[in-house]
């Protein structure tokens, strides 16, 4: 009789300019923040030395892409213009993706015109937390670009999202919006897409949970599922702690999401992350009753 197990999704081998990333084992992905007020000031560079040090940090203790935004996406942040942010980011993504050739670059925008300087620049990846509606531009340049697109689900905007969410039942929900927007970016042409549920986009403490012990509905889809949980209030509000001390609650809450069947942790402590991935992953070659290299790449 073969032994009971969990849970674990087959999932495809992204294809980026930057090489292909294997996500039949979870990927960590690191956070640069060319911002001047994202919510952990750890993440933030202002210059573009720091940006390629940062970077070098991350990859040398294990991070399998690099996600670089230039607007904060905070409760309560304002959109700001593409220009702003196309001065922020498009100097570092240059620098990073050629500092590290073969490290996909993920470029975190809402705006079109941000996101395809940033491929033309290096980036491999295209992370929308608007799912490509915020500007409609957006699926066309994914779709000529080829590069693979993150959809994140966020009820409302930064600014307004966390005035009084409301769900009937959030994960099947957020599945639900995730498909459509799959489907329309499908039919444009974009063939890569990752989920991102969007803990903390218009969710209250009690959404997030419910949507964390559902993300295995979103897992289900066969496509992979990025979550981004680092530092959050999700972890804050249960702990009563800042966002400074919330590693240990965002250790644990990692392993869970991968037993859920996260395939990519966006994270901004890289090197705990791999650590609970090679933890995650020994508990699966357990339970599988399998002998699995749990350092690889």
């Amino acid at each position: 009789m073969q032994p009971k197990t969990t849970y674990f999704p087959t999932l495809p081998t992204l294809e980026t300019k930057a090489g292909k990333v294997d996500l039949s084992t979870p990927k960590v992905m690191g956070i640069i923040n060319a911002t001047p007020d994202s919510f952990f000031s750890e993440s933030r560079v202002a210059r573009v030395e720091e940006a390629v040090q940062k970077a070098a940090d991350m990859v040398s203790e294990g991070a399998r892409m690099l996600d670089i935004g230039g607007m904060s996406s905070r409760p309560g942040a304002d959109i700001i213009d593409p220009k702003v942010e196309a001065t922020r980011v498009i100097p570092i993504v240059q620098a990073v993706a050629q500092a590290f050739p073969h490290i996909p670059v993920s470029i975190d925008t809402i705006h079109a015109d941000v996101a395809e300087a940033a491929v033309e620049a290096g980036a491999s990846i295209i992370n929308d937390i608007s799912a490509a509606t915020w500007d409609r531009r957006m699926t066309a340049v994914a779709a000529l670009t080829g590069a693979p697109v993150i959809l994140m689900h966020m009820q409302g905007t930064p600014a307004l999202m966390q005035n009084d969410p409301h769900y009937e039942n959030v994960a099947l929900e957020v599945r639900e919006y995730l498909l459509r927007r799959c489907d329309a970016l499908k039919t444009a042409g974009v063939e890569q897409l990752i989920l991102d549920p969007g803990f903390g986009f218009g969710k209250t403490l009690e959404h997030n949970y419910q949507l964390a012990a559902g993300c295995r509905q979103l897992a289900d889809t066969g496509m992979p599922l990025l979550v981004g949980v680092s530092r959050k209030s999700m972890v804050n509000k249960v702990l009563n702690i800042s966002s400074n001390n919330a590693l240990t609650g965002t250790i644990a809450l990692h392993m869970y999401l991968l037993q859920q069947g996260a395939s990519i942790l966006r994270v901004h402590d890289v090197r705990e992350a791999v650590e609970t991935v090679a933890i995650f992953r020994a508990t699966r070659a357990g339970q599988l009753h399998e002998n699995v290299p749990l350092l690889s790449a």
